[in-house]
């Protein structure tokens, strides 16, 4: 399984021949400056964790040039979309689907969710992939909770994706406390450095998740890992 930064909240996960890009806000940031244009974009699945407009600005522009593609994410956000023509999937909290590409689990998170012209964008969530024997959690924009000890119970995770930017989500130290609640040791950092807002120290942010035995990884924006 590869998963590539692509700034903020967003990820490209290509696992079994598939390409599944999460929460895309691409043309609105700052960081990337134009130098990815999602209108290039060949994607086979969009995931969508919440409604916000940092998580959801391109999902038009990329749908409308891979009609192909369909929506996973919430029963609200698929209906939004759907008025749209757009394909999609609805998932609920708890539940899971065996797609093509693997078995996807919505789990829990705690934020808010509307979308830019106000409309109800249901409850965020985050979500668990396996695929290619690897499993994955993707938090999403969410504070520490306790239903994070939830996930462990159903599978062994191989990376856990957390936000770290604070004020809106987990700050580092919450999130080496769920990093802990998902009995996961091998980290992967987003929701940070967009806007001053959301800035970390990137040394500090790994030596606290080194003191904790875990290994935070913090990608530049385009960089790869494989798992």
């Amino acid at each position: 399984m590869k998963i590539t930064f692509l700034g903020h909240a967003c990820l490209l996960i290509e696992t079994n021949n598939k390409s599944i890009i999460v929460d895309p806000f691409i043309s609105g940031n700052p960081l990337i400056n134009g130098s990815i244009n999602p209108k290039e974009l060949k994607v086979d699945y969009i995931l969508i964790t919440h409604a916000h407009q940092d998580h959801v600005l391109d999902v038009e522009v990329i749908m409308q040039n891979n009609p192909q593609a369909k929506i996973i994410s919430n029963f609200e956000i698929v209906t939004y979309y759907g008025q749209k023509d757009f394909n999609g999937h609805a998932m609920n909290h708890g539940g899971s689907w065996q797609f093509d590409f693997g078995k996807l689990t919505m789990v829990n998170a705690w934020h808010s969710s509307s979308f830019a012209d106000g409309t109800y964008g249901g409850n965020p969530a985050g979500f668990v992939l396996e695929s290619d024997g690897k499993s994955v959690y993707i938090a999403g924009d969410t504070g520490l909770s306790m239903d994070m000890k939830i996930i462990p119970l159903f599978t062994k995770l191989d990376l856990a994706i957390l936000p770290l930017g604070d004020n809106f989500t987990m700050g580092i130290d919450s999130a080496v406390v769920a990093a802990d609640y998902v009995q996961c040791n091998k980290i992967l950092g987003y929701h940070f450095d967009t806007w001053e807002l959301i800035g970390i120290n990137h040394d500090d942010a790994k030596k606290s998740f080194s003191k904790a035995g875990k290994d935070l990884v913090l990608l530049d924006i385009n960089q790869s890992i494989t798992i």
